[in-house]
């Protein structure tokens, strides 16, 4: 059995038993192994996690402040990868790098060892006159979708990011394993986001992103991460509410 369908049997043997999933996404080795160590289902190495770590919020990793590949490469296989032992490491490509070819750069991931890539940073947090700029310079969310589309091709365990319904019918149709509504940064802490919308508001985002996954994979697993989901409770509201079946944590 190989890698991919040995993640995807555990994952949808534990929601079988109505087990809520719980996707870690970090940026050292320490908070690595307490994820582990606590249960985490998989882990994500985001340039996010690092920034976070360092001290710095998270939209560090939107600017060009470093290169975003090679700085997950760096940390994610050599202080992650040695200290990880049964937990699923996923690489937070950032698939819009003009300076990367998708296919080679997404085989040399699998080469040193990752389990599968998401789609992060992701393009779906930018909007205004910067996204529209962006996209008319290619730079945008259909690149991220094709990168979905060539890992789960190699059969990579494939974590993707939406933010809309089209996003998500694109990722389903592209083969993501997992479909996480991304809700925008988190909220709270000495490092959130400052702004966010309400958690019925938020449920109801996440009912139309995840209806329209579910008319292409019924089966797809579906998560939430980030906005005003950020404590134990507002979880499990959404668990209550929404058909999702697991959480991707951060900040």
């Amino acid at each position: 059995m190989n890698k991919r369908q040995a993640i995807l049997d555990n994952l949808r043997s534990q929601i079988k038993v109505h087990r809520h999933l719980l996707g870690v996404a970090l940026g050292s080795g320490i908070t690595a192994k307490h994820a582990e160590e606590g249960g985490a289902d998989f882990l994500l190495a985001l340039n996010a996690g690092r920034y976070r770590q360092l001290g710095r919020g998270s939209l560090a990793g939107f600017l060009s402040f470093e290169d975003s590949n090679g700085l997950v490469m760096n940390f994610g296989s050599r202080e992650i990868m040695p200290l990880i032992k049964d937990v699923p490491l996923i690489f937070g490509l950032n698939a819009t790098d003009p300076l990367i070819n998708l296919e080679t750069y997404i085989e040399y991931i699998e080469s040193k060892g990752f389990d599968g890539i998401n789609n992060y940073p992701s393009i779906g947090l930018i909007d205004g006159q910067f996204r529209e700029a962006l996209d008319e310079e290619g730079l945008c969310y259909d690149t991220e979708v094709e990168a979905i589309r060539i890992a789960h091709e190699r059969n990579m365990f494939t974590v993707a990011f939406v933010f809309n319904e089209k996003q998500a019918e694109q990722m389903a149709l592209a083969g993501a394993d997992v479909i996480c509504a991304h809700l925008g940064l988190t909220n709270g802490g000495s490092l959130g986001a400052k702004k966010i919308f309400s958690l019925e508001i938020a449920r109801e985002n996440l009912a139309r992103m995840f209806d329209a996954c579910d008319k292409v994979s019924p089966n797809i697993i579906k998560m939430i991460y980030g906005g005003p989901v950020k404590t134990p409770l507002d979880v499990q509201y959404m668990y209550n509410n929404t058909s999702a079946h697991g959480y991707v944590g951060g900040s």
